[in-house]
């Protein structure tokens, strides 16, 4: 079977997409899978060559380059994984190519013109999309179907319970792209704590970067791991974390590592709405006093 994955990755977009991807991707071992992206600026493109993948670099977001490139490689299957790609842009797809099969990815409950529906989040419910796909279509949601690395299911069966320590281990995600730049804003408010480590996962597509290295530089009790392959082994070594409502939620839920999530996108309200619902400590917005109380909170426990 020819595969094609068309996702993006960027600065403003951030890297989620692509990451669950390659997961997917490995679902389909005896299949030709290339991946359609775009070069924008902040991209993890390379995780995609990096992996084994053959690499299609598009010009634009334009249904008429991906029409073309689907007839060019004779695409069987079609993988969506884009929030710029709505019902209209499937349907024609699908009339163009009727034998084509769509298989897209969903986090917020959109109406999709496809045969396979996936929403992988711990909060995602199949009878949500009754009225939104067609009837005929084949719809996988819930924490069962999500897409998890290699890494965590290894980690997960190193798992011990921890020995109490003087020293608290705090996970900080703020997505591969840190778009609000909180990643500072969080360690400013740690510091006050004693006994406090801080362990920073972020990308090279994190516009801020150096701002962040040169404010952890020569802070012994902050450590910042960049593009690290090791998120898994990190969230197990912690004490709790403090992330976003995101694919980092869904990895957090699996660890069982109590975290505070901080919503910094929209796209992320179904998971902030499920979380506060099940007893989770989460906030709409970043604000340094509630963090701080918050923070008081998960040292206590």
């Amino acid at each position: 079977m020819n595969i094609l994955i068309r996702a993006d990755s960027s600065s403003t977009i951030g890297t989620g997409h692509i990451m669950r991807d390659l997961v997917l991707a490995k679902q389909f071992e005896n299949s030709k899978i290339i991946f359609a992206v775009q070069d924008l600026a902040g991209n993890i493109n390379y995780k995609i060559t990096e992996a084994g993948y053959n690499l299609e670099i598009l010009k634009s977001a334009n249904i008429g380059e991906l029409e073309a490139l689907v007839k060019e490689k004779n695409i069987d299957m079609l993988v969506i994984d884009h929030y710029d790609i709505d019902f209209e842009f499937e349907k024609r797809l699908k009339q163009q190519n009727p034998a084509l099969k769509i298989f897209v990815l969903d986090d917020t409950y959109e109406k999709h013109h496809c045969d396979i529906l996936l929403n992988h989040n711990i909060y995602a419910k199949k009878s949500k999309y009754k009225e939104l796909v067609p009837s005929s279509c084949e719809v996988r949601c819930g924490s069962k179907q999500t897409l998890l690395r290699d890494e965590f299911h290894k980690e997960k069966a190193k798992a011990i319970p921890k020995t109490k320590s003087k020293n608290i281990k705090i996970f900080i995600a703020m997505g591969g792209a840190d778009t609000q730049n909180l990643n500072p804003k969080i360690l400013k408010i740690l510091k006050n704590f004693e006994h406090v480590k801080a362990v920073v996962v972020t990308t090279s597509a994190n516009k801020n970067l150096e701002d962040l290295k040169e404010y952890a530089k020569e802070k012994k009790w902050i450590k910042l791991y960049i593009n690290s392959e090791k998120i898994a082994k990190l969230m197990r070594k912690s004490d709790f974390g403090i992330i976003t409502p995101s694919v980092s939620a869904n990895e957090a839920y699996f660890m069982k590592l109590p975290f505070i999530a901080i919503k910094t996108a929209d796209n992320q309200n179904y998971m902030h709405k499920f979380l506060k619902k099940n007893g989770f400590g989460v906030m709409g917005r970043f604000s340094k006093k509630k963090l701080n109380s918050m923070v008081k909170e998960m040292i206590k426990k």
